[in-house]
């Protein structure tokens, strides 16, 4: 058997099977008695309310798992039928340009794509975000956001696509060099717009009325050093009942926008503290240091994209019938799942860490780690977040440190203030 078609066989079970254990590992500690209620919330939550958000964790879980099982044999069935090599030859009869096929075929693959995940994102909207009083999104949003969505992949995916395409079809050995600094390019262009032509697409952004809040808010970033270009408020709410914070742009135009269901649900305090805790991850470096490890990453996918795109067997494993740079860059992606899997690891490991560092920067800016570890709290019941996850899947997905535990380290810090 063609060694490429076994080896992406035993990374797709590898990866399916980690998804199930760390399943059936959630769904059992939930039924466990380390599920139970931790201390750090019962002043806040009573049985009931704890009961209906481990329903919810075990929902969202059983619906993945099977989502994860479904794909997976999906896909081996389209690897064992050929259906890559189907999409290949329509992308032939489209166009006989070679970079305008790869285009073709990309669009196709992401078509079906859509097609095949469609059901499980109107069921996981629809019906399990329902069900538990999340959902917001009316069916002509869902349907508008699916369509920009689409526009913005063809607008900006189309011409990185074709540059990648072009480099690899032209340069020769120095393609994968020329291709990483031309994605990271498109990738710094992507960030610093998104905040005025992205974003606005999707949600409304509007300043933060004047007021106590924000000059609180104010207040804060001043005694921080932190230079901020706005304070926004965005409609989060017209999607979901969950609530959020972010920071977007670079330098001088960074912006806080806060979700309107977060400031609905917390006390200024509460707030301030979790704009700490966002300005200590820019303070900190971490945005800058994540962003780093991103393009040292590309650059390493890039570099080993290099070495197989000519390799004959990849290309017989998923039954084609001639190589080209948009299939081997797809085929690439399967052979190349363990070391993504690793990486993903280490970034959630060191996004974890980061986190913590956070945190402390929050509790030691404000003076007040009491009033992050009440949004914390706020935020995981409102979210109907796992209090008590099971350690191997936060080690598999987490990038934030278990609630728990950041309250925990929280309190510890303001213990220690206090002495």
């Amino acid at each position: 058997m063609n060694i490429c078609l076994v080896l992406v066989l035993v990374f797709l079970l590898l990866a399916w099977g980690l998804e199930v254990v760390s399943s059936l590992l959630t769904i059992r500690r939930l039924d466990s008695d380390e599920a139970a209620l931790p201390a750090e919330f019962r002043d806040v939550a009573d049985e009931a309310s704890y009961a209906r958000s481990q329903a919810y964790t075990r929902a969202n879980v059983r619906f993945d798992m099977v989502t994860e099982t479904l794909g997976t044999v999906l896909l081996v069935i389209a690897i064992f039928i050929g259906a890559f090599n189907w999409l290949d030859v329509a992308a032939m009869k489209v166009t006989e340009h070679p970079i305008l096929q790869g285009l073709v075929f990309f669009g196709l693959l992401a078509l079906v794509n859509s097609a095949v995940s469609m059901p499980a994102a109107v069921y996981r909207t629809f019906v399990l975000e329902e069900r538990f009083g999340f959902n917001r999104t009316t069916p002509a949003l869902f349907i508008r956001d699916r369509i920009k969505g689409a526009f913005l992949a063809v607008c900006i995916g189309g011409p990185l696509l074709a540059g990648v395409l072009w480099f690899f079809a032209v340069l020769g050995d120095w393609a994968w060099l020329t291709a990483w600094l031309f994605t990271v390019a498109v990738m710094l262009l992507v960030q610093y717009v998104a905040p005025v032509l992205i974003l606005p697409m999707f949600n409304k952004f509007t300043p933060l009325p004047e007021g106590s809040l924000r000059s609180a808010i104010e207040a804060y970033v001043r005694s921080a050093g932190f230079a901020l270009s706005g304070l926004f408020v965005m409609d989060g709410s017209k999607r979901s009942g969950k609530g959020n914070a972010f920071f977007t742009g670079f330098g001088r135009k960074k912006r806080i926008a806060l979700f309107d269901t977060l400031i609905d649900s917390m006390t200024e305090e509460e707030v301030v503290g979790v704009v700490a805790h966002e300005v200590g991850h820019c303070k900190l470096r971490h945005v800058h240091r994540m962003m780093f490890s991103g393009i040292i990453q590309t650059g390493v996918t890039f570099l080993l994209l290099s070495f197989v795109l000519g390799y004959g067997p990849m290309f017989d494993a998923f039954g084609m019938e001639r190589m080209s740079t948009h299939a081997g860059i797809v085929f690439f992606g399967f052979l190349y799942a363990p070391v993504s899997l690793i990486m993903g690891l280490w970034a959630n490991m060191r996004s974890r860490a980061y986190e913590f560092e956070a945190d402390a920067f929050a509790a030691e800016s404000t003076k007040k780690a009491e009033a992050l570890a009440s949004a914390l709290k706020r935020l995981s019941l409102s979210n109907l977040s796992n209090l008590t996850p099971h350690p191997f899947a936060v080690f598999l997905h987490y990038s934030h440190p278990p609630v728990v535990e950041r309250i925990r380290h929280l309190a510890r810090m303001e213990s220690g203030r206090r002495d």
